[in-house]
């Protein structure tokens, strides 16, 4: 695998890590362990501490002693009784750190959890966003718009709604869970919303599961492709889902956007990406190159530099960049550089402050049935041309705008609809909501 740098902000990335590792298939978490298994996670965990001993940029381990945190840890999988308890237990030495990019790809599990909604921070409040057609959760009476309160017990807040979706996509997908709510009215309630649940082989079966993980693949491409809308010459709104496009890619949608006198770019929900795709973008808007950040690691690195497009391949018009809780990483980068360098406008909501670099370091252990993992190591920190680091921080907007109940209730955009009349076009909240429909996958 590539080991080149990325800006990947934790979400729904994870998913794609797997499927690009090309995971086999361990025992169901709720299945009991065997010598052979406690051996394995054994070995996983010695391969994680080694990773972050050779690699993580801050050799104090942000104040943590690793031999120490191993020994605990170690201790742990002895005594452990599931494959889930492990997974966890690895998982809770890399989440101590409290660092974004740093994080423990375990190996698939047996099943996959469709849990049919989408919630999302939008201030300090967490508010569902969006529910599938035809799920539990719509049968339920779930609706986007309700604020939730909490999470089987969990209030979800800034800090750890990133955990939350960590826990249930990826670590220990679940059959569903409590939900206590309350409505546009006030009116609180407690729903059990079920998940869809999907049975992966608990053998080995290649051709199968080949297939399968190919159309899983095919169908998180669909679901993360970049869409457009053209609004004659005046104005392009490109909606962005993660910093993927290689440099001929970039070239290609600039070429369209080069063509109109504004770009709306959203990077809401865009949890980041690629360092190629970021600087090659930064590099478009500017006639000069741009220092995007240093980087801060255990060795001297270079500053991460977006090199101009050079004389009339740079676009000119007005931009517009629009955020939220769930935009990280090189989508913050960019935004920031935006801001400073007084490029255009940034509106939405503050950004998750996951901005670090890292390294994806994959791994395998076992004869004859092989376990394949990962273990993503932050390499370096990013430090802006303030002087200031976002991690843990994020971007504040220019211009703090962000959706009412109402208005997830009704799928109004009102801050899609903000930025076209920032650059002379009009477009109504109501018909704004109806450019990008949420997309679910199969």
């Amino acid at each position: 695998m590539n080991k080149r740098s990325f800006l990947i902000a934790f979400g729904c990335h994870l998913l794609v890590a797997a499927l690009i590792l090309g995971y086999l298939i361990v025992s169901a978490s709720s299945q009991g362990l065997s010598a052979l298994d406690r051996e394995r996670a054994r070995r996983m965990l010695e391969l994680v501490i080694s990773d972050l001993k050779k690699n993580y940029y801050d050799t104090s381990f942000r104040g943590m002693n690793l031999d120490e945190r191993f020994k605990i840890a170690d201790e742990k999988i002895r005594n452990a009784t599931s494959l889930g308890q492990v997974v966890g237990i690895i998982a809770q030495v890399m989440l101590e750190l409290n660092d974004s990019h740093a994080y423990f790809i375990p190996p698939l599990q047996t099943t996959s959890a469709d849990y049919g909604w989408q919630m999302q921070m939008i201030g300090d409040k967490c508010y569902v966003v969006a529910v599938k057609p035809g799920s539990d959760a719509e049968a339920k009476g779930l609706k986007p718009g309700d604020e939730i309160w909490s999470l089987d017990g969990i209030e979800p807040t800034r800090d750890n709604v990133w955990k939350l979706t960590y826990l249930y996509y990826t670590l220990r997908p679940r059959a569903g869970m409590r939900l206590v709510l309350q409505d546009p009215n006030g009116q609180q309630r407690e729903l059990e919303v079920k998940a869809r649940i999907r049975q992966r082989l608990s053998h080995i079966d290649f051709l199968r599961e080949y297939n399968d993980l190919v159309r899983e693949a095919e169908d998180a491409d669909r679901f993360n492709r970049h869409r457009y809308v053209e609004i004659g010459e005046d104005l392009l709104i490109w909606k962005m889902p993660r910093f993927d496009l290689d440099e001929a890619g970039v070239d290609q949608m600039m070429a369209k956007v080069k063509k109109r006198k504004a770009l709306i770019l959203d990077l809401r929900s865009n949890g980041g990406g690629a360092v190629v795709t970021l600087t090659r973008l930064v590099g478009h808007f500017f006639d000069r190159d741009i220092k995007i950040a240093d980087r801060k690691g255990r060795k001297e690195m270079k500053p991460m530099i977006a090199q101009t497009r050079g004389g009339d391949r740079v676009f000119t018009g007005k931009l517009v960049v629009l955020i939220d809780s769930r935009s990280g990483s090189a989508s913050e980068l960019l935004a920031r550089v935006v801001q400073m360098e007084k490029r255009g406008a940034v509106i939405g909501d503050r950004t998750m402050g996951a901005v670090m670099e890292s390294r994806l370091f994959p791994h395998e252990t076992g004869a004859g049935s092989t376990i394949f993992f990962a273990a993503s190591i932050t390499d370096a920190n990013l430090i802006m041309s303030d002087g200031k680091s976002l991690e843990n921080v994020g971007v504040i907007p220019d211009e703090l705008l962000l959706p009412t109940r109402s208005d997830l209730a009704a799928k109004r955009d009102p801050v899609m609809s903000r930025a076209a009349r920032l650059v002379g076009v009009q477009i109504p909240p109501e018909k704004a909501g109806e450019m990008f429909p949420i997309e679910w996958r199969k």
